[in-house]
């Protein structure tokens, strides 16, 4: 791949509004800090997307992105990020200088690396947004306590994989969208009339597959989107809470 066609890859390294407890316990300014296998967890996805030969350019945004310059290589940008995801999103869409496409990916992600990256980048060519996930079957195969967030749809259940692809600016309505869903995010009916009351019911009745949803809501914004099953069960593995950190610290010790 030339430098030409690498793409830019953004790390979100935020904090909730009121902090984050593992973080306190650990005595770090910054969840994106917190001590996994050995080193600050954010240098590991940032490892991973510099060595995986498909990205050319790595921006790392956090509210306080201070604190998080002693743990990254020479060549990282790090801003500041806005409010919301949807709006720091929004903003490096709109951003004349942002070079596309664009891979999005987050600084807990501490399994992340380089094959699961070349794999869904790959696996997001020809089309204007992507969304990995993993199926629950490989995963609960190798880790059956494992706690995850599961979408149901009809043919399987699903976990994301904390990997999103922008493409085109063609993107920013996908972005636009969510803004206006993540405002709302406590007005039910307000969220079912932003996504589109067919949609919801038919993923509430499971009526489509993950796939049929993903090209049925990206027809609705007027852009074609892909839902990427990452063959890697561990792409769904993040750091949110201390049982994912125990987890995660057994598989790297070689232990589950």
């Amino acid at each position: 791949m030339t430098e030409a066609t690498r793409w830019t890859a953004v790390v979100l390294a935020g904090e909730r509004p009121t902090g984050d407890p593992m973080a306190r316990a650990a005595g770090v300014a910054s969840k994106a800090l917190l001590p996994v296998g050995g080193e600050p967890m954010l240098a590991r996805p940032v490892r991973a997307l510099l060595g995986s030969g498909v990205i050319g350019e790595v921006r790392v945004l956090a509210q306080q992105p201070e604190p998080l310059a002693d743990v990254l290589p020479q060549g990282i940008k790090l801003e500041r990020s806005r409010r919301t995801i949807a709006e720091t999103l929004d903003g490096i869409c709109t951003d004349p200088t942002t070079r596309w496409p664009i891979l999005v990916t987050t600084a807990d992600h501490a399994l992340l690396d380089e094959e699961m990256i070349r794999e869904f980048v790959a696996s997001s060519r020809n089309v204007d947004v992507a969304v990995g996930f993993v199926e629950r079957g490989p995963l609960l195969a190798r880790f059956p306590d494992a706690q995850r967030t599961w979408l149901k749809f009809r043919g399987g259940a699903y976990s994301g994989a904390n990997l999103f692809a922008l493409t085109s600016p063609k993107a920013a309505a996908a972005i636009h969208r969510w803004r206006a869903v993540e405002e709302d995010r406590k007005k039910g009916w307000r969220v079912v009339a932003q996504l589109g009351l067919l949609l919801m019911v038919g993923a509430v009745l499971r009526l489509r597959t993950i796939h049929q949803s993903a090209q049925a809501l990206g027809r609705k914004l007027g852009l074609r989107m892909r839902v990427v099953e990452l063959s890697n069960p561990l792409a769904a593995v993040d750091v949110d809470k201390p049982a994912d950190l125990a987890l995660v610290e057994a598989i790297l010790a070689g232990r589950a």
